[in-house]
């Protein structure tokens, strides 16, 4: 088991001590008590939290909008998030983002994570840690606490390849443990019955002969795509479609045209994101030769989601929803 927040370098402890030693916090019943050590399983690892975290820095949209929808950017020193995301202007969480500074428009380093006094980095693998760049354990001996995207953690048993269950429940653990970490356990609990109610009322919808599939992110020498452990692919589940991939036993990975061109999909979701916009991704597909042929192609039948609609985010079940009914407009058509 891995322990936090317990022991630091001199230096960093004490200014992350003076932000969370002896501090109240206002649980669900609106009473202030200490905040007691938490345990939580994360990434198959059980870690305790010795007090509740106050200066968390989050990396990504995703992972930030967990926080911002439980209500916790209070306890945020910042966020580290590249500007290709799409313009922050009426999204969801637009006041939580006026409140919550923007360290990086790159990714969270060891450095700037430091310089925003954080007691936390929450982040995930590919999702601000790598090998090559930042580790968990790198923040640990700098007496800084961690908590990993449950949607990145790796799985044993491939010992590579990341996603150790559904999307949607990495979706849940996560909204679960945070809200135990943080005293919100109310607040995390309403919330995801909120979520499985609006997934379980798409589901119920979906039509009896299923679209097929193809999550297409970018690249055009081999597709960037999902696997069966990203958020894609309990994305198209839910809202009616079949992934193609669904048999690809990782989260995010590349494959080549030749298998979407054999697997022939009724439907292909562009992920908005990046240099290259959406309508120049659509305009790639529709255009490419070795894809002429492919159904989704022929009917012209491209679809497009944001990014934070479909990395592990609590955008997922309005997606799910919005894709559903274009999903069920295929299916009528034949």
């Amino acid at each position: 088991m891995r322990k936090l927040l317990t022991t630091a370098s001199l230096g960093l402890a004490a200014a992350v001590t003076l932000t969370g030693c002896g501090a109240k916090v206002e649980h669900d019943d609106g009473k202030a008590a200490k905040a007691e050590a938490v345990t939580v399983t994360n990434c198959g690892e059980k870690v305790t939290y010795d007090k509740r975290p106050e200066r968390v820095v989050t990396n990504d949209i995703g992972i930030t909008e967990l926080m911002f929808a439980l209500g916790l950017e209070d306890r945020m020193a910042g966020y580290a998030m590249p500007d290709d995301k799409g313009s922050l202007t009426g999204v969801p969480y637009k006041d939580a983002y006026d409140k919550v500074k923007w360290i990086s428009k790159d990714r969270v380093t060891k450095e700037n994570a430091l310089a925003a006094h954080a007691d936390l980095v929450f982040a995930g693998w590919n999702y601000g840690f790598n090998e090559n760049a930042l580790t968990p354990d790198e923040l640990h001996k700098a007496g800084i606490g961690t908590y990993l995207l449950t949607e990145s953690c790796r799985n044993a048993r491939t010992g590579t390849s990341r996603g150790i269950m559904p999307p949607l429940d990495a979706l849940y653990t996560d909204l679960d443990n945070l809200g135990k970490i943080f005293g919100v356990e109310a607040r995390a609990t309403k919330l995801i019955g909120e979520y499985k109610a609006k997934v379980a009322a798409v589901r119920a919808k979906a039509p009896a002969k299923r679209p097929s599939v193809f999550l297409y992110d970018s690249g055009q020498d081999q597709p960037f795509t999902s696997g069966r452990y990203a958020a894609p692919e309990q994305i198209i589940s839910e809202a009616g479609g079949v992934n193609i991939l669904h048999d690809l036993k990782d989260s995010w990975t590349t494959v080549g045209w030749e298998t979407v061109v054999k697997r022939n999909p009724d439907v292909i979701v562009v992920n908005d994101y990046g240099a290259t916009s959406a309508r120049k991704k659509r305009d790639f597909l529709l255009s490419y030769p070795p894809l002429r042929n492919v159904s989704a192609i022929k009917n012209k039948r491209v679809y497009v989601l944001d990014y934070a609609d479909l990395v592990e985010s609590p955008r997922n079940p309005s997606a799910i929803e919005r894709l559903g009914g274009y999903l069920r407009e295929v299916a009528d058509a034949g």
